[in-house]
């Protein structure tokens, strides 16, 4: 039987898997940022990836570059393979981080809602994307700029909760 908190913990998973979806390295950025964070417990936060000045600075800089890379006409689909396994491993990794935060480990748990949540994120935002896009005329950049703020507004609001 999962307490409250277990159950919290893998919505939160689940919801960074999907965010994962959107953007596969901001996920990861922003448990990155929040490695020492005192208010956050997990064993994730001594994790070396995140943990070290080269893990964080690596994990950040591919956020940007993604931010960056996205808005190119040159960019593959994110449903296409394999950029659909980099995501999927992003989730993943995400998850199984947040998996660490609770009294019971649930790491693999964690892991598996992330993969699942990044496959369920790529094709709904791509979906959503190209919706948003045929319905609004905007630029596809600008629709873009808005799956930006809400991934990252959503990993800070997967990572930070509790």
């Amino acid at each position: 039987m999962s307490t409250d908190h277990e159950q919290n913990t893998l919505v939160r998973t689940l919801a960074l898997g999907v965010l994962s979806g959107g953007r596969s390295a901001t996920p990861l950025a922003v448990l990155a940022l929040n490695h020492d964070n005192k208010e956050l417990s997990g064993a994730w936060q001594d994790w070396k990836v995140f943990a070290t000045p080269l893990g964080r600075g690596l994990l950040v800089a591919g956020a940007v570059g993604e931010l960056i890379g996205d808005k190119l006409p040159s960019t593959p689909s994110r449903i296409a393979f394999p950029a659909i396994l980099g995501r999927v491993a992003s989730g993943a990794l995400a998850g199984a981080a947040l998996g660490t935060t609770g009294r019971r480990n649930l790491v693999v748990e964690g892991a598996i809602l992330g993969a699942v949540g990044a496959v369920v994120g790529s094709v709904v935002g791509w979906a959503a994307r190209k919706a948003v896009g045929g319905v609004t005329h905007l630029p596809d950049p600008v629709v873009a700029l808005a799956e930006d703020a809400a991934v990252i507004a959503g990993s800070v609001k997967a990572v930070t909760a509790d």
